[in-house]
């Protein structure tokens, strides 16, 4: 076995066990597969994240994300976490206020963003959602059709069906059925705050497979929502939106838009520091 530095960043939160935790191995060239997906299943957080050396020359490093399931392309928290990771450890990017991260969707560039860092949210495909898959999970959310505003699927590396309902006490109201949610990957739910609150929208993230679990604070379907609401006239370019208020935590993610890219910012800290043998 080797040593590697090893960090633990919450994620969308400025105070600890408040946001999405994630759990970065530094320096990870010499990892295999079959050790990264290991280590991943054993924090059994929702990602560990490995940093590597770059291999296309435009990027400051490159990240690989795991799940305790498997490898994703790409994921918002993992990325935000990676780079507060990378620069605490003495990362030094190529450019000035700029760092550029490698994934597996591309490169993605990571800005300052008030006291904490934002990434520009990669592209995304958007599609109509079929009506009885609707009927489905609204059934499997427990709540009804008219509760609906809209929908739509949203793939930026994840896949997440997503609905836009009436308000945001309807999400925080959901019980979803473990059962009934076993049909579908990921589903993730928004709805719009009374004018004047803090945040503008509540935001909740569910997996259902292969048990049913509900994420944190979701970096990707933070970024999906913000750009399908705001193209069509359902946001302001500029919001800030909750997250795990059921689980206990107070995550927030800033959503700006500028031009065509939507950026999608949070604050970053750092609960442990030090080594792993892997």
């Amino acid at each position: 076995m080797s040593r590697f530095a090893f960090t633990q960043v919450d994620v969308f939160t400025a105070s600890t066990l408040l946001g999405n935790p994630l759990a970065v191995v530094h320096g990870a060239d010499s990892l295999d597969d079959e050790r990264m997906q290991a280590f991943a299943r054993w924090t059994n957080l929702s990602e560990t994240t490995f940093l590597l050396a770059p291999t296309d020359a435009g990027a400051d490093y490159r990240v690989r994300i795991f799940t305790p399931g498997g490898e994703l392309p790409f994921a918002g928290h993992p990325t935000l976490g990676s780079c507060h990771a990378w620069l605490e450890r003495g990362g030094r990017p190529r450019s000035t206020g700029e760092v550029v991260q490698q994934c597996q969707v591309g490169l993605v560039k990571l800005r300052r963003d008030g006291a904490g860092r934002a990434f520009a949210a990669p592209p995304l495909a958007r599609a109509e959602i079929d009506v009885s898959e609707l009927d489905a999970i609204t059934a499997a959310l427990g709540t009804s059709r008219e509760r609906v505003v809209a929908s739509q699927s949203l793939r930026n590396g994840p896949n997440w069906l997503t609905l836009l309902l009436d308000s945001a006490a309807t999400v925080l109201a959901l019980e979803p059925d473990a059962a009934r949610m076993k049909r579908f990957a990921s589903i993730g739910v928004v709805g719009p705050h009374p004018a004047g609150a803090a945040c503008a929208f509540e935001v909740r993230g569910f997996v259902g497979r292969p048990s049913l679990y509900e994420d944190p604070v979701t970096g990707s379907l933070n970024a999906g929502i913000g750009e399908w609401l705001i193209a069509t006239g359902r946001a302001p370019e500029h919001y800030l939106a909750a997250q795990g208020t059921r689980l206990g935590r107070a995550g927030r993610v800033r959503i700006v838009r500028e031009g065509g890219t939507v950026w999608v910012g949070g604050e970053t800290v750092t609960c442990i520091r030090g080594d792993v043998e892997l």
